[in-house]
């Protein structure tokens, strides 16, 4: 069963960036397609961007397109979450899973598992 360990998380002041890590043991990531998502006080857990099994695409949530980049580095068997122009409404606890139902909505948490523990971002203004 593959664990994921999501790290990078912290305090940042608006328009600041922060890269998070999403770090695999107990399997390969190179087989699976990656889901980040984030989830704030009080509101549901919404979906934030994808990427393919090769990296070659990625999906991502209007509220984050142009600003946020995810890749990965099958090495290293980690995935990443470069977000720049961090606005207050980004913090939440940011979330990595493993895709399992590739035919189900890729932007439902319910098409995802494996999920980590979370890493929290503050955006302060």
């Amino acid at each position: 069963q593959v664990q994921l360990v999501e790290s990078g998380g912290g305090l940042v002041q608006a328009g600041g960036s922060l890269r998070l890590s999403c770090a695999a043991s107990g399997g390969t990531l190179s087989n699976r397609a990656m889901g980040w998502f984030r989830q704030a006080p009080g509101k549901e857990r919404e979906f934030v961007a994808r990427i393919s099994r090769s990296g070659g695409a990625t999906y991502y949530a209007d509220f984050v397109r142009g600003r946020f980049t995810v890749s990965r580095d099958h090495a290293k068997n980690t995935v990443y979450l470069q977000m720049n122009s961090l606005k207050p409404e980004d913090t939440a606890v940011y979330y990595c899973a493993t895709v399992f139902n590739y035919a189900g909505d890729y932007k439902s948490s319910s098409s995802y598992e494996n999920w980590g523990r979370g890493t929290q971002v503050t955006v302060s203004s």
